[in-house]
């Protein structure tokens, strides 16, 4: 396979298998990268889960596989969350191509947070913990966004976590680690995300492309 698009009626075949299985609660989800990871989702089967649609985002541990911040890929049996707060049980594998690189991905949430509610009441009425076989990630939380706009404003308040202060009392240590975290998770592999950095961190263009380049050549 050389690209997503070629064997994309595959795909949707693969989907609805999936959601026919396991019912209305069960989304799968097929990104292109190609495509932008602006507007990567190509085929989505019960949208509803986590409200998104055909020309939406990708998540934030795709940019991680991007930035190659993630080795291995892919993932099962982890637990996600959407923006209204409904509890996913997620799995992903990462499409590659016949030379190897990374081009897509393809996703399955199922909304469980019926069944953890009452798994919680059950315990609560027998006397007993509830006792949760979900793998959750120990260093990301996945985050289901519309758009990226969506997306950056959760890593932006993820990064300030970090600091643990409120904007306007950030230093520049403050801001280069926030822009570390950013740039590690991948976020200025988005057209136009540094803008919005750069008005939240109350910096320059010119100030921004100072930092990274200081960061990046830490790293190196």
């Amino acid at each position: 396979m050389n690209t997503i698009e070629e064997a994309l009626p595959l795909f949707q075949q693969i989907m609805d298998l999936i959601c026919i299985t396991f019912g209305e609660n069960c989304e799968v989800t097929l990104h292109d990268w190609s495509k932008g990871y602006e507007h990567s989702i190509v085929a989505i089967k019960n949208g509803h889960v986590t409200k998104r649609q055909v020309g939406d985002c990708g998540s934030n541990l795709g940019l991680e596989i991007m930035r190659g911040k993630i080795e291995g890929g892919n993932r099962f049996n982890y637990m996600t969350k959407t923006s209204c707060g409904q509890m996913l049980k997620s799995s992903t594998i990462y499409l590659t191509n016949d030379n190897g690189e990374t081009i897509g991905a393809l996703c399955v949430n199922i909304d469980i947070t019926e069944a953890l509610d009452f798994q919680k009441s059950f315990a609560s009425f027998i006397g007993a913990e509830t006792v949760s076989q979900i793998e959750t990630p120990a260093e990301s939380i996945e985050f289901h966004a519309n758009n990226v706009g969506q997306l950056t404003d959760f890593l932006i308040s993820q990064s300030l976590e970090l600091v643990n202060k409120p904007s306007d009392q950030l230093t520049k240590e403050d801001k280069m680690t926030i822009l570390k975290f950013l740039d590690e998770k991948g976020l200025f592999l988005i057209t136009k995300s540094g803008d919005k950095v750069c008005q939240f961190l109350n910096i320059s263009k010119f100030t921004f492309y100072n930092y990274l380049e200081m960061i990046r050549g830490e790293k190196e």
